[in-house]
Protein backbone atom coordinates (compact mmCIF):
# COMPACT_ATOMS: atom_id res chain seq x y z
CA UNK A 1 0.00 0.00 0.00
CA UNK A 2 1.42 3.36 -1.05
CA UNK A 3 1.09 6.11 1.55
CA UNK A 4 0.42 9.76 0.87
CA UNK A 5 3.74 10.53 2.61
CA UNK A 6 5.61 8.40 0.06
CA UNK A 7 3.81 10.13 -2.81
CA UNK A 8 4.59 13.55 -1.31
CA UNK A 9 8.26 12.64 -0.83
CA UNK A 10 8.58 11.35 -4.40
CA UNK A 11 6.87 14.45 -5.74
CA UNK A 12 9.30 16.68 -3.82
CA UNK A 13 12.25 14.66 -5.17
CA UNK A 14 11.17 14.63 -8.82
CA UNK A 15 8.59 17.37 -9.36
CA UNK A 16 6.37 14.80 -11.14
CA UNK A 17 2.59 14.94 -10.84
CA UNK A 18 0.83 13.31 -7.87
CA UNK A 19 -0.83 10.58 -9.97
CA UNK A 20 2.43 9.83 -11.81
CA UNK A 21 4.20 9.49 -8.46
CA UNK A 22 1.48 7.23 -7.08
CA UNK A 23 1.56 4.96 -10.16
CA UNK A 24 5.37 4.77 -10.09
CA UNK A 25 5.33 3.85 -6.39
CA UNK A 26 2.65 1.21 -6.95
CA UNK A 27 4.64 -0.31 -9.84
CA UNK A 28 7.86 -0.32 -7.80
CA UNK A 29 6.22 -1.86 -4.73
CA UNK A 30 6.77 1.28 -2.68
CA UNK A 31 10.52 1.45 -3.40
CA UNK A 32 11.24 5.18 -3.79
CA UNK A 33 14.55 4.72 -5.66
CA UNK A 34 12.93 2.38 -8.20
CA UNK A 35 10.03 4.83 -8.55
CA UNK A 36 12.48 7.67 -9.30
CA UNK A 37 14.11 5.48 -11.98
CA UNK A 38 10.69 4.67 -13.48
CA UNK A 39 9.76 8.36 -13.64
CA UNK A 40 13.12 9.19 -15.27
CA UNK A 41 12.64 6.47 -17.88
CA UNK A 42 9.13 7.71 -18.63
CA UNK A 43 10.41 11.26 -18.97
CA UNK A 44 13.05 10.05 -21.47
CA UNK A 45 10.38 8.11 -23.41
CA UNK A 46 8.11 11.17 -23.57
CA UNK A 47 11.08 13.32 -24.62
CA UNK A 48 11.91 10.88 -27.41
CA UNK A 49 8.30 10.92 -28.70
CA UNK A 50 8.19 14.71 -28.66
CA UNK A 51 11.72 15.35 -29.95
CA UNK A 52 10.57 16.31 -33.45
CA UNK A 53 7.94 18.80 -32.27
CA UNK A 54 8.68 22.48 -32.87
CA UNK A 55 9.88 24.54 -29.92
CA UNK A 56 9.23 28.18 -30.78
CA UNK A 57 8.33 29.50 -27.33
CA UNK A 58 10.52 29.76 -24.25
CA UNK A 59 12.70 32.11 -22.25
CA UNK A 60 16.13 33.64 -22.19
CA UNK A 61 17.42 33.19 -18.67
CA UNK A 62 20.57 34.69 -17.15
CA UNK A 63 22.59 33.64 -14.15
CA UNK A 64 25.29 35.86 -12.65
CA UNK A 65 27.50 34.24 -10.03
CA UNK A 66 28.02 36.05 -6.73
CA UNK A 67 30.55 38.82 -7.20
CA UNK A 68 29.43 39.56 -10.74
CA UNK A 69 32.62 38.28 -12.40
CA UNK A 70 31.11 35.33 -14.27
CA UNK A 71 27.71 34.56 -15.74
CA UNK A 72 25.73 32.98 -18.55
CA UNK A 73 22.62 33.43 -20.68
CA UNK A 74 20.62 30.48 -21.98
CA UNK A 75 17.76 30.31 -24.48
CA UNK A 76 15.51 27.42 -23.46
CA UNK A 77 12.63 26.59 -25.81
CA UNK A 78 9.34 24.74 -25.43
CA UNK A 79 6.18 24.26 -27.50
CA UNK A 80 3.77 26.70 -25.84
CA UNK A 81 3.74 30.11 -24.23
CA UNK A 82 1.76 28.58 -21.36
CA UNK A 83 4.61 26.23 -20.37
CA UNK A 84 7.23 28.96 -20.95
CA UNK A 85 5.56 31.06 -18.25
CA UNK A 86 5.53 28.33 -15.58
CA UNK A 87 7.82 28.48 -12.57
CA UNK A 88 8.98 24.92 -13.32
CA UNK A 89 10.21 25.92 -16.79
CA UNK A 90 11.92 29.07 -15.56
CA UNK A 91 13.64 27.10 -12.79
CA UNK A 92 14.92 24.63 -15.37
CA UNK A 93 16.26 27.51 -17.50
CA UNK A 94 17.95 29.05 -14.46
CA UNK A 95 19.52 25.72 -13.47
CA UNK A 96 20.91 25.32 -16.98
CA UNK A 97 22.28 28.89 -16.95
CA UNK A 98 23.90 28.11 -13.59
CA UNK A 99 25.39 24.93 -15.09
CA UNK A 100 26.85 26.85 -18.03
CA UNK A 101 28.34 29.41 -15.65
CA UNK A 102 29.93 26.77 -13.42
CA UNK A 103 31.03 24.14 -15.95
CA UNK A 104 31.80 26.12 -19.12
CA UNK A 105 30.53 23.66 -21.75
CA UNK A 106 31.67 24.29 -25.32
CA UNK A 107 28.61 22.96 -27.19
CA UNK A 108 25.07 21.70 -26.53
CA UNK A 109 25.27 18.27 -28.21
CA UNK A 110 28.09 15.87 -29.01
CA UNK A 111 27.38 16.23 -32.73
CA UNK A 112 28.45 19.89 -32.51
CA UNK A 113 32.00 19.01 -31.43
CA UNK A 114 34.38 19.30 -34.36
CA UNK A 115 35.68 15.92 -35.56
CA UNK A 116 39.25 17.21 -35.85
CA UNK A 117 39.14 18.33 -32.19
CA UNK A 118 38.08 14.82 -31.12
CA UNK A 119 40.82 13.26 -33.25
CA UNK A 120 43.42 15.65 -31.80
CA UNK A 121 42.33 14.80 -28.23
CA UNK A 122 42.42 11.07 -29.03
CA UNK A 123 45.96 11.38 -30.40
CA UNK A 124 47.10 13.23 -27.25
CA UNK A 125 45.52 10.59 -24.98
CA UNK A 126 46.95 7.75 -27.10
CA UNK A 127 50.45 9.20 -26.81
CA UNK A 128 50.00 9.73 -23.06
CA UNK A 129 48.96 6.09 -22.60
CA UNK A 130 51.91 4.84 -24.69
CA UNK A 131 54.27 7.05 -22.64
CA UNK A 132 52.81 5.38 -19.54
CA UNK A 133 54.10 2.08 -20.96
CA UNK A 134 50.77 0.67 -22.19
CA UNK A 135 50.67 -1.69 -25.17
CA UNK A 136 48.77 -0.69 -28.34
CA UNK A 137 45.42 -2.30 -27.39
CA UNK A 138 45.44 -0.94 -23.83
CA UNK A 139 46.55 2.50 -25.02
CA UNK A 140 43.68 2.57 -27.56
CA UNK A 141 41.11 1.67 -24.86
CA UNK A 142 42.52 4.25 -22.43
CA UNK A 143 42.49 6.91 -25.17
CA UNK A 144 38.85 6.15 -26.07
CA UNK A 145 37.82 6.30 -22.38
CA UNK A 146 39.58 9.66 -21.97
CA UNK A 147 37.99 11.02 -25.17
CA UNK A 148 34.57 10.01 -23.83
CA UNK A 149 35.31 11.83 -20.56
CA UNK A 150 36.45 14.89 -22.54
CA UNK A 151 33.17 14.84 -24.49
CA UNK A 152 31.09 14.52 -21.33
CA UNK A 153 32.91 17.47 -19.75
CA UNK A 154 32.47 19.73 -22.80
CA UNK A 155 28.96 18.85 -24.03
CA UNK A 156 26.23 20.59 -22.01
CA UNK A 157 23.61 17.83 -22.29
CA UNK A 158 26.10 15.19 -21.14
CA UNK A 159 27.55 17.10 -18.19
CA UNK A 160 26.75 15.95 -14.68
CA UNK A 161 24.28 18.40 -13.15
CA UNK A 162 26.10 20.52 -10.54
CA UNK A 163 23.22 20.28 -8.06
CA UNK A 164 22.69 16.49 -8.36
CA UNK A 165 25.60 14.25 -9.37
CA UNK A 166 23.17 11.43 -10.16
CA UNK A 167 21.79 13.30 -13.19
CA UNK A 168 23.03 14.78 -16.41
CA UNK A 169 21.55 17.92 -17.96
CA UNK A 170 19.85 15.62 -20.50
CA UNK A 171 18.19 13.75 -17.58
CA UNK A 172 17.07 17.07 -16.12
CA UNK A 173 15.45 18.07 -19.42
CA UNK A 174 13.85 14.64 -19.91
CA UNK A 175 12.32 14.81 -16.43
CA UNK A 176 10.94 18.27 -17.26
CA UNK A 177 9.48 16.97 -20.56
CA UNK A 178 7.80 14.17 -18.61
CA UNK A 179 6.27 16.65 -16.16
CA UNK A 180 5.33 19.35 -18.67
CA UNK A 181 4.23 17.13 -21.53
CA UNK A 182 6.04 19.29 -24.08
CA UNK A 183 9.28 19.12 -26.00
CA UNK A 184 12.00 21.21 -24.32
CA UNK A 185 15.32 22.12 -25.95
CA UNK A 186 18.34 24.29 -25.23
CA UNK A 187 18.73 26.44 -28.33
CA UNK A 188 21.89 28.37 -27.46
CA UNK A 189 23.97 29.76 -24.64
CA UNK A 190 26.70 32.29 -23.99
CA UNK A 191 29.07 32.39 -21.04
CA UNK A 192 30.91 35.50 -19.89
CA UNK A 193 33.92 35.81 -17.62
CA UNK A 194 35.15 39.26 -16.69
CA UNK A 195 38.34 40.08 -18.60
CA UNK A 196 38.17 36.97 -20.81
CA UNK A 197 38.79 38.02 -24.38
CA UNK A 198 38.40 34.55 -25.94
CA UNK A 199 34.62 34.87 -26.42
Amino acid sequence: MVTSEQVKRLREMTGAGMMDCKRALEESGGDVEKAVKLLRERGAAVAEKRADRATKQGVVEAYIHTGGRIGAMVELNCESDFVAKTEDFRTLARNIAMQVTAMNPQVITREELKKDLIEKEKEIYLNQAKNEGKDEAAAEKIALDRVEKFIQENVLLEQTFIRDSGKTIRDLIHEAVGRMGENVAVRRFARYHLGDETK
